[in-house]
């Protein structure tokens, strides 16, 4: 059992949250008990989550998606005021890390999805939110756009829609995990092949096409798993705690 406060200064020494211009509160957001021996962690905190934490008996539930959104109604009703009524009914901590665990060298969505895929990377490109949200690389070897498309699929359980910007095969790839659809002229600037994310708008056919990139989008659920599983590991394998990763099936 270890200390709530020793869990949450441990995390944000490594993930650095002050670095980013995020869009919500990274850190603890609802507090709970004291000590923390059960750890569990999914990619966004809805109630099909907390119930599994309240069923496991967790003292912490650790998310990449939180609450507390920019922009969102400040209002504690419905859907909000049940999600929180269930953690402080039964003590349980919540803490969320977006954009910080997106970026992070080795637990980051980012660096977890490059080992799926097998990419080897190269380097990042800061934006204006923070540094390591774009990265780009190899793949081991070029693949035309179908066997790419059929990689993806094998290694994230999730058919990718892809648009073909060019005929040429697939070798450099740049990433960013979730919605970063609006990062592609940014990877257009690295020369890659394709950029892999895991949303798309309207406008992302379009910009692909005549930027001369292919775009992946592979799933905004599907590219965020890995992140936060490993943040709950990491913990683990420092603190006297149990972790548990609970994937709530997202189609997205």
């Amino acid at each position: 059992m270890s200390a709530r406060q020793e869990l949450i200064a441990a995390i944000e020494s490594e993930l650095e949250p002050g670095d980013f211009k995020d869009y919500t509160l990274n850190g603890l957001q609802v507090e709970g008990r004291d000590s923390v021996s059960r750890v569990l962690s999914g990619v966004t905190a809805n109630q099909a989550l907390l119930d599994e934490a309240v069923a496991w008996n967790a003292d912490l539930v650790l998310v990449h998606h939180g609450y507390f959104w920019k922009n969102e109604p400040v209002a504690i009703t419905g859907m909000k005021r049940r999600r929180l009524a269930t953690l402080m009914a039964h003590d349980i901590n919540l803490a969320a890390y977006h954009l910080p665990l997106d970026a992070h060298a080795t637990l980051g969505n980012n660096a977890q999805l490059a080992e799926r895929l097998d990419l080897t990377p190269l380097g990042c490109l800061d934006g204006a939110l923070g540094r390591g949200l774009l990265w780009y690389g190899d793949m081991p070897t070029s693949m035309a756009h179908d066997a790419f498309a059929e990689h993806v699929e094998r290694r994230l359980g999730r058919a990718p829609l892809v648009v073909a910007g060019h005929a040429r095969p697939i070798a450099r790839v740049a990433w960013c995990t979730g919605g970063a659809q609006d990062m592609l002229p940014l990877a257009a600037e690295a020369g890659v092949d394709a950029f892999v994310s895991g949303e798309i708008s309207e406008r992302t056919t379009h910009m692909a096409r005549e930027m001369g990139v292919s775009y992946v989008a592979a799933g905004h659920h599907a590219t965020e798993r890995d992140g936060v599983r490993a943040l709950g590991d990491w913990l683990a394998s420092r603190f006297a705690i149990t972790h548990r990763f609970v994937d709530i099936d997202n189609p997205a």
